[in-house]
């Protein structure tokens, strides 16, 4: 979610689709750039899934409105969308009055039947969250309690019932959600993304948006590679949410801090270790689920993320630098704060980052047969995590407006399954 790096040329209309399944769709740049057109109806920046949805969601709303979807890469699902472990989340870890909550429980529904119904392959596997020790199995009760409040279909079950279940993991006990599943989100956004073009909507691609003007009556996108004015702007621009509302003039006492998420790929032999999701139980001062075993809708079985600062928002690669990026996530006194709070975990995660026995070792707590060898490298992804200034870290989606225009400051995990009620949620408030 959100602009990707570059300003490439964007795809001419009725090119076939790009790799990734990105839809060709009518270029609005060349236009712009003459400054001619009239007033668009609406604009959305950014061409994650939740950008995506709800471009998806203003046509279906608002049959025959102009619209235009501005997204800086050459592709959609660029970023957080297509780097993520492909899980259909159930809403099991949220606070039962959070958006999250409500939206996930809708959502995971929603990318099911949408998947079904345009022939996108998903597998509803179920998730054991395993607790390895006495304080996991506390914290697992208390989860237990939180999901049987949020409406989640969950089952208590114990050490044997969970070593006949999958004999090469261990733990004390484990809560399964038999409604979780594997997905591609890369390919619900194509499909997301052909029908808003179908719906008369356009893709502009590979156009960087260093501008907004925001005026009584309309607000004017614009960039290198022109510019477009509409009546009512949406952002979700996921790694850059927070610059684009300042370049809107929101007054944001946050900072997006980009944490690495690190995979690793087991060998094609042992794709077969377990059959469901793997997922140790999370610590709940942190918004992070920790490293695990998930199998991939491509038949493949990845492990992880970790979570390690990042110091380029959008640098995939290990020990990937930004100098703008570095700077503000450095000097963002939110970020020294969290640091003093989570110095033992922050300090834990860079070590399993720096080496690879570390990392081995936290997957080993509950799949103990692991070894070296069945760690390879897989590319990473890159959480963007909304900070506030006194160290909070923000654990519910957040949104905020201006007069014209909507923003989504925050939106990570379980995003992805629910971009289409995020979506619902942000068109219902444009109305008002």
């Amino acid at each position: 979610m959100g602009n990707a790096p570059g300003t490439p040329e964007a795809q001419p209309d009725n090119e076939p689709p790009a790799r990734g399944g990105t839809p060709a769709a009518p270029d609005d740049r060349q236009k712009s750039r003459r400054g001619g057109g009239a007033t668009l109806d609406f604009c959305v920046i950014g061409g994650g899934i939740v950008g995506v949805a709800t471009a998806h969601r203003i046509l279906t709303r608002h049959p025959g409105a102009s619209l235009v979807l501005v997204e800086k890469a050459s592709a959609l699902a660029t970023h957080q969308t297509g780097h993520n472990s492909g899980v259909i989340h159930s809403g099991i870890y949220y606070p039962p009055d959070s958006l999250k909550a409500e939206l996930c429980r809708r959502g995971a529904q929603w990318t099911k039947d949408f998947a079904a119904a345009h022939d996108i392959p998903f597998q509803v596997c179920g998730k054991l969250l395993v607790a390895t020790d006495a304080a996991e199995y506390r914290r697992m009760l208390a989860l237990h309690e939180r999901s049987i409040t949020n409406g989640v279909d969950v089952e208590l079950i114990d050490a044997a019932e969970l070593a006949r279940r999958e004999p090469h993991v261990a733990g004390v006990g484990a809560l399964f959600v038999p409604a979780t599943g594997i997905i591609d989100y890369s390919r619900v956004t194509a499909a997301l993304a052909e029908e808003v073009v179908a719906m008369g909507g356009r893709l502009a691609l590979g156009a960087e948006v260093t501008a907004l003007a925001e005026t009584s009556d309309a607000v004017t996108v614009s960039g290198p590679a022109g510019s477009w004015t509409t009546r009512t702007l949406v952002v979700c621009a996921g790694l850059q949410a927070d610059r684009m509302a300042r370049l809107a003039g929101l007054r944001t006492d946050l900072r997006i801090v980009p944490f690495r998420g690190e995979y690793y790929q087991l060998p094609s032999a042992r794709a077969g270790l377990v059959r469901t999701l793997i997922y140790p139980i999370p610590d709940p001062a942190l918004p992070f689920l920790g490293v695990h075993l998930s199998p991939t809708i491509d038949g493949a079985l990845t492990v992880g993320p970790n979570a390690v600062l990042g110091l380029a928002r959008e640098g995939y690669r290990k020990g990937s630098f930004d100098a703008r990026d570095a700077r503000e996530v450095l000097g963002f006194p939110g970020v020294h704060r969290v640091a003093r709070a989570h110095v033992r975990t922050g300090l834990r995660e860079l070590r399993n980052s720096l080496f690879k026995r570390g990392y081995l070792a936290e997957c080993r707590r509950y799949c103990p047969e692991l070894t070296m060898g069945d760690l390879r490298p897989r590319e990473a992804g890159i959480r963007a995590q909304a900070v506030l200034r006194d160290g909070t870290l923000v654990h519910d989606f957040m949104i905020e407006r201006t007069p014209r225009s909507i923003h989504v400051l925050n939106a990570p995990s379980p995003a992805a399954t629910s971009a289409m009620p995020i979506a619902e949620y942000l068109v219902d408030r444009l109305k008002s």
